[in-house]
């Protein structure tokens, strides 16, 4: 697979399309750009902004910011969707490397170095690296440590890191252009899950997708309970799309909270309908999170958020997962 790649692409030269997916981002824009133009990279750069409409002033700051420097380009993204932006921006990039970047991320200085060495030495059309969720408050920094455990999210290694090597998907993603288009780009009936799906087809096409844990990326968790559930009902929802789209997409770890929502369910209602017997798997249930929380905190107060938070995001998922409906991508 690796040698195939690289003859069919060659090492990639030192040139870089760096696409960013934006709206109402304002708070966040200049400490992105700036991340990304200081880089340890000496080759060429632009920097291309798909602005969706926005109400806090992005599209001002973004121009003033291209004005300043000629590397920086704005497309405009009417619809505002993220999968519609990152095709836009990639229909207007002139350089073969992708490397795809988002409002809230953090990039090491060192960052689209590595993209460049690593796509070389591996032959892969895409690859990517650690999720690394930081939060600043005690909620933040609970939900950063939930979904930097495999008793969280699961194993992906996007999450919780490991060995470097092929892999189902990537966080972000840094694309040979080439394969990006030969397989049609980001489908844009997804809201959610489009990276998944999209390396979907790039690996059914033949394509390697790779994992190096030397790239890391800062991540900024949901900030409240409410926010959470949405981010993961959304992921949910749109996963089992992408199961419906693509057969043999899912596995126990992909069905495991959806199981976990109907079994604790069925726990419940019968152990109040029934007997008090029935109410064991639920019980079951309850212990493992309880037990989770003490494993994966740090400090008492994270202990304390992370029953409500590893709840919150499995039976979200679950409940996403099994009440995603047909008509979201026809």
């Amino acid at each position: 697979m690796t040698t195939s790649a690289n003859e069919l692409y060659g090492s990639p030269r030192a040139e870089i399309s760096v696409i960013l997916p934006i709206r109402n981002e304002a708070a966040h824009l200049q400490k992105v750009l700036d991340a990304i133009m200081s880089q340890d990279f000496h080759g060429s750069l632009e920097v291309i902004l798909a602005i969706g409409p926005s109400s806090d002033g992005t599209e001002q700051i973004a121009k003033a910011i291209a004005e300043k420097d000629n590397r920086v380009v704005i497309v405009s993204n009417p619809t505002g969707r993220t999968a519609a932006g990152l095709n836009l921006a990639v229909k207007q990039s002139q350089y073969s490397n992708i490397v795809r970047v988002d409002g809230h991320a953090e990039i090491p200085h060192d960052y689209l170095r590595l993209i460049l060495e690593i796509l070389a030495q591996s032959g892969a059309v895409n690859v990517g690296g650690v999720m690394a969720a930081v939060g600043e408050s005690v909620f933040e920094r609970s939900v950063a440590r939930a979904m930097r455990s495999p008793l969280g999210v699961g194993t992906s290694r996007f999450h919780t890191g490991g060995a470097a090597g092929s892999v189902d998907t990537v966080y972000l993603g840094a694309f040979r252009k080439e394969a990006l288009l030969a397989v049609g780009g980001f489908d844009e009936r997804f809201t959610r899950a489009q990276d998944w799906e999209l390396n979907f087809r790039l690996r059914a096409a033949g394509g390697l997708v790779y994992f190096d844990p030397r790239l890391v990326v800062t991540y900024r968790p949901r900030s409240t309970i409410k926010a959470l559930a949405r981010q993961y009902f959304e992921y949910g929802r749109w996963r089992r799309v992408v199961s419906r789209q693509h057969d043999g997409t899912i596995n126990y770890r992909y069905l495991a909270p959806p199981f976990t929502v109907l079994v604790t369910g069925l726990s419940l209602i019968l152990g109040i309908v029934i007997s008090n017997i029935f109410f064991l798997p639920a019980l079951v249930y309850s212990l493992f999170i309880l037990v989770a929380s003490i494993m994966i905190g740090k400090s008492l107060s994270e202990v304390m958020c992370l029953p409500l938070i590893l709840l919150t995001m499995h039976i979200s998922w679950g409940s996403g997962f099994l009440t995603s409906p047909k008509s979201l991508a026809p």
